[in-house]
């Protein structure tokens, strides 16, 4: 028997991905993770705040502590970590367009606790700020692509994100201004080259923003580089994948040295964490992704040479609705057996020499390099999302993979290859297999934030408020003046209004109308071209269909594919992008005289704002077009949507799109009396 190395390399930071409800109850959750092993937080907040909404805003209706933690005020964020001591934490906040604003709770909160710690006596708080580790994912760009929390035009946002990243280099030393975001880039679509392209084009254009701005010298941006991190995804093919992370680390390596002229090698390393994939997670046979998830798991630790600095992954019934923090512990459970039971950490990088593996990586490293040149041409990262161009290329790519699977070309175990299951203990009772939403979380946080604001000095609010307006106007960077609106008590919907006051709001290119579908219908799809056909000319019309996204939820891969679907179909399709009221839902109906209402919700708001859109039609007096939904639904929920009224209800489960459409046109004969 060989005899057994006694060095190990060190563990990646183990997170999870986590918050829900409140501050009180996400506290509660971190510091019983933090006691199972695990090395670091990930804070989820809820969409709200992630848009920079307060609770008791009319578009916060139903979003309130369902995909992530309500943060509306300081007061919250002391609740959110009371306990755990922020200079000996590392903290990640998946947060985007109002990155800046929590970074500044987090930071004052971080020297409030130093001030507590110290008993009265004086502290540093230069010291405080160079303890303090994490990072805030402030990418905005991909936001645009997959995840659409974006508030502010590019121009605005990339300012945003350019000026925090200056002050964290030159105050919280340790701390990881942004993390370009190649994993929304996997979920909304993107092959392997255009996750790698598109994600450096990012990078490229928010280090161009920062040596442009002129609040970092010539010879800072060097560090400025060497504080880039990278978000990517990984896929259930471990292998790509991990020539994906190599290819990575070779192109990063490339740029920063000849484009940034960066000579540290350590400066160049290519820095990441990982979630992998949740876009392949199933909900037949959900238990079928425990395996996926460790496939996913190796692809970003197997090469020592692009090992991830820190991993979160995701629960085994995502696909199904909340984790519970059973489900949470199981996920990191796996991290812990593949770091401590293993022998992975003991050995060099196991792909070095590789024929195979190298033969991979310089396919992946020029067709990337293709992809860039392409996105530079047109003026950059910018350029590319505002002309749709980015956005376009994903939804073909995404369509393109629906209609592999369809088709049967790419095989997912029990979902469209052996599908014969046993029944399964962990389903069961579906209604214990996740975790409810607290319903009196919208309630008590809008009651908190009575109660904050009652509370504080308006006045000083206001003059806060006031200097960052004129700091956003004058061209100053805008940290200083966030940090004093932070500490006079202002909440996340008033540092996000007045900014929306001088920078105005954007709505992204939905890349729909471009989108290549389906390039050769088979005899189902034919049909239901048949039916749609049918169906109209009996209606006196061509059939519209709206697809609309109610409430905050941006995740809007789902919507794009079933209207470019529809599209494939002869449906006409009315799309609108993400973000809408169900009272602007509505209009659009009545203004485009649809025959049908497809609403896409993936936050867990289905029960509040499908009723809505249902009283809407009823006053309009267009009761009679059919609704469908789909999203991440439950099964008691999906049954009572339909006693309101809701004519079919699709789950993840339901991926032929081709079959929706067939299921839609059936909604609107039934509708209209037709046999």
């Amino acid at each position: 028997m060989s005899e057994k190395p006694q060095d190990r390399d060190k563990p990646w930071v183990m997170r999870t991905y986590a918050g829900h409800s409140s501050a009180t109850e996400s506290n509660s959750l971190y510091r019983r993770n933090l006691a199972k092993g695990q090395t670091g937080l990930s804070v989820a907040f809820d969409l709200p705040t992630q848009t920079g909404y307060d609770p008791d805003s009319a578009l916060s209706r139903g979003e309130v502590g369902k995909v992530g933690v309500p943060v509306p005020h300081l007061g919250e964020m002391r609740r959110l970590f009371r306990d755990i001591p922020l200079t000996e934490m590392n903290t990640s906040m998946t947060i985007n367009a109002t990155a800046m604003w929590l970074l500044a709770l987090y930071q004052v909160v971080a020297e409030e606790q130093a001030l507590e710690a110290a008993g009265g006596a004086e502290v540093d708080v230069t010291d405080v700020h160079a303890r303090l580790a994490g990072t805030t994912q402030n990418d905005i760009i991909k936001e645009y692509l997959s995840r659409g929390t974006y508030v502010f035009p590019p121009e605005h946002s990339l300012r945003l994100t350019s000026d925090l990243i200056a002050y964290t280099v030159n105050n919280i030393p340790k701390w990881n201004p942004i993390n370009i975001c190649s994993y929304h880039l996997q979920e909304a679509g993107a092959t392997p080259t255009q996750e790698l392209a598109y994600a450096l084009c990012t990078a490229i254009a928010v280090l161009d923003a920062v040596r442009d701005s002129g609040q970092v010298g010539a010879d800072d941006l060097e560090r400025v580089v060497g504080r880039i991190s990278f978000f990517v995804n990984a896929g259930v093919r471990f292998v790509e994948e991990t020539c994906k992370m190599r290819a990575f680390v070779q192109l990063w390596d490339e740029i920063t040295r000849q484009r940034y002229g960066v000579q540290d090698p350590k400066m160049r390393r290519f820095r990441y964490g990982v979630q992998v994939n949740s876009l392949g997670l199933t909900e037949a046979q959900p238990e079928n992704n425990v395996q996926r998830i460790v496939l996913e798991m190796l692809g970003v630790t197997l090469s020592k040479n692009a090992r991830a600095r820190a991993v979160q992954l995701p629960a085994w019934n995502e696909a199904l609705g909340l984790p519970r923090p059973w489900d949470q512990q199981w996920s990191l459970r796996l991290q812990q057996v593949l770091a401590f039971e293993s022998d992975l950490l003991e050995y060099d990088d196991i792909f070095e020499g590789s024929t195979v593996i190298e033969a991979k990586v310089g396919e992946l490293v020029a067709g990337a390099r293709a992809e860039i040149e392409r996105v530079q041409a047109m003026g950059g990262a910018i350029a590319a999302v505002e002309s749709g161009y980015m956005k376009q290329a994903l939804v073909s790519s995404h369509a393109a993979r629906r209609g592999r699977i369809e088709a049967g070309e790419d095989k997912v175990v029990g979902v469209n290859c052996f599908e014969t299951t046993e029944p399964s203990p962990l389903t069961a009772d579906l209604d214990t297999a996740i975790q409810a939403a607290d319903p009196e979380a919208e309630r008590s946080a809008v009651a908190g934030l009575e109660e904050w604001r009652a509370q504080r000095d308006d006045a000083e609010v206001r003059r806060a408020l006031a200097r960052l307006a004129e700091d956003a106007k004058s061209g100053a960077n805008l940290m200083e003046a966030t940090l004093a609106a932070a500490r006079a008590g202002a909440t996340t919907g008033e540092w996000a209004g007045t900014l929306r006051e001088v920078f105005g709001e954007f709505r992204a290119p939905t890349g729909v109308s471009g989108a290549v579908g389906v390039a050769e219908a088979g005899a189902e799809l034919s049909a239901v071209r048949e039916a749609v056909r049918r169906t109209s000319e009996e209606l006196g019309g061509r059939l519209r269909l709206l697809v609309g996204k109610p409430g905050l939820d941006g995740h809007s891969n789902g919507a794009e594919q079933v209207a470019v679907r529809a599209r494939d179909a002869g449906f006409e399709v009315v799309y609108q992008g993400i973000r809408l009221t169900p009272e602007q839902i509505v209009a659009a109906a009545v203004a485009e005289d649809v025959h049908c209402v497809g609403l896409s919700i993936l936050s867990g708001s289905h029960m509040e704002l499908v009723p809505a859109v249902l009283e809407g039609l009823r006053d309009a007096g267009v009761g009679d077009v059919p609704v469908i939904v789909g999203g991440i639904i439950p099964s008691g929920d999906a049954v009572r949507l339909k006693e309101m009224g809701v004519a079919a209800v699709f789950t993840p489960k339901d991926f032929g799109l081709t079959e929706i459409m067939g299921g839609i046109v059936e909604a609107i004969r039934r509708a209209h009396g037709l046999d």
